[in-house]
């Protein structure tokens, strides 16, 4: 009997969920039947996929905390005008 192919995509999703989920190798190698050997292999072929996924987080992470901080202070211009607005009538 040959060796199974398996697609990239079921590859990348199971070192998903070791890299992303936290799940250990020997737990996810036997629940899809694969080897650890070979679980081991997919993580450092798609390490640099992944890591790559990390930069993006972080990023997203960086520019929520700027949108926050803008449109807080968007409000605050915005009661300080209406503000001074009722003060100059």
């Amino acid at each position: 009997m040959g060796k199974p192919n398996f697609s990239d995509e079921f590859k990348r999703d199971a070192v998903a969920q070791i890299t992303g989920r936290g799940y250990p190798v020997a737990e996810v190698s036997q629940r899809l039947g694969v080897s650890t050997h070979s679980m081991y292999a997919w993580k450092r072929q798609f390490a640099k996929v992944v890591s790559g996924d990390a930069g993006k987080d972080s990023e997203i992470r960086q520019l929520k905390r700027e949108l926050a901080r803008v449109t807080e202070e968007r409000d605050i211009l915005k009661k300080a005008t209406a503000y001074f607005a009722r003060d100059a009538k």
